[in-house]
């Protein structure tokens, strides 16, 4: 059996045809109102990175990265990104861009190691963003800024996608609800950190929640975060640690929470070298990317990845990513899924 979830009495509210016209009018939509709301220039991005340069997101440091050698290049092996989290930084750098002012791309990955079901596929599309930042914005308020002026781009979307599909009513609420997980486990210390987000977005509808892979107060971590590109260890001023978050919804479809983004304020020389050391990872040190950042190379930064698809799916009231984008499935979650009338693309 798949890990899909079925939703009772399930059907699309849009045919293919007008899904893929409506996946069309979200992408160019939302990606013009997070340029001009974030003041970003849209970039290329490569789809693969050398091997050993410490470019590609670890993820969680298990996952593995699709790789293959390269014939004109003494067979150097190139891996597939998992995303452009550091890529990106490197980029806004050798632009030379001021404070305020970043860049966005259509990032394309492969991970292999995903589990898939409803909302996890092998293909990964999102825009990709990473804005230039000064030392004084390095702090909570700053990133809540930017939290904002990303949900307002989410609210103009849904209601320009109602304004041509009034099946689809709109559910968002006016305001995005900040908490810290170390808040939630306080207050919820029998659940576990997805009940908790279940929770709390079933009362808010819309909720950005902070301080993501550093430690809890009980001495465990929410979810899994690199040490070398969100700060998560940095004290963010009232009592709480983390300068990162996901930007989590109501699934009113799978009635859970639903992750549309994760981002964050990009660690400096001194919380990259405390966060490697926690997650005794220091021999990254050595590796090129990390050097250039411990060395006060590369600028500081804000950025973040929002889900294309999983933007679409959202919008569009559907109940499987597949019903979004192209990718493979296993035979059994294909037929599963036709029985319960999801037509997987």
């Amino acid at each position: 059996m798949s890990k899909v979830q079925f939703p009772e009495g399930y059907k699309s509210l849009l045919n293919e045809r007008e899904t893929e016209h409506a996946i069309v009018m979200i992408k160019d939509f939302f990606q013009t109102q997070l340029s001009t709301a974030l003041n970003l220039t849209r970039v290329t991005a490569p789809l693969f990175v050398q091997s050993g340069k410490g470019l590609n997101d670890d993820l969680n440091g298990v996952e593995r990265a699709v790789k293959f050698p390269v014939k004109d290049m003494n067979d150097a092996q190139m891996e597939i990104v998992h995303s452009l989290a550091k890529w990106k930084r490197v980029k806004v750098t050798e632009m030379k861009l001021m404070p305020g002012f970043g860049i966005y791309t259509d990032m394309n990955a492969i991970r292999a190691d995903e589990e898939l079901d409803n909302i996890h596929s092998l293909y990964v599309d999102q825009w990709d963003w990473e804005a230039c930042i000064s030392e004084d914005s390095r702090n909570i308020l700053y990133l809540k800024e930017a939290v904002s002026r990303i949900y307002n781009c989410l609210k103009r979307t849904e209601f320009y996608i109602y304004d041509r599909y009034d099946q689809i009513k709109p559910i968002l609420p006016e305001k995005i609800h900040f908490v810290f997980a170390d808040d939630l486990c306080k207050k919820w210390p029998e659940l576990t950190p997805k009940q908790r987000e279940d929770k709390i977005c079933k009362e808010y509808g819309a909720v950005f929640l902070m301080g993501i892979g550093g430690k809890m107060s009980d001495g465990t971590v929410h979810d899994g975060r690199a040490p070398d590109y969100d700060d998560w260890i940095t004290e963010s001023g009232d009592g709480h640690y983390g300068l990162n978050g996901d930007l989590l919804v109501w699934n009113p479809v799978l009635q859970h929470s639903y992750e549309l983004s994760s981002m964050g304020i990009r660690v400096s020389p001194e919380s990259l070298k405390a966060q490697l050391t926690e997650r005794n990872a220091l021999e990254r040190s050595e590796l090129e990317f990390h050097k250039r950042l411990l060395g006060g190379e590369l600028s500081l930064t804000m950025g973040g990845g929002i889900g294309q698809s999983r933007l679409c799916m959202f919008f569009l009231r559907k109940a499987h990513i597949g019903e979004i984008q192209v990718s493979i499935w296993p035979d059994t979650m294909r037929s599963e899924c036709k029985e319960h009338g999801i037509n997987l693309l």
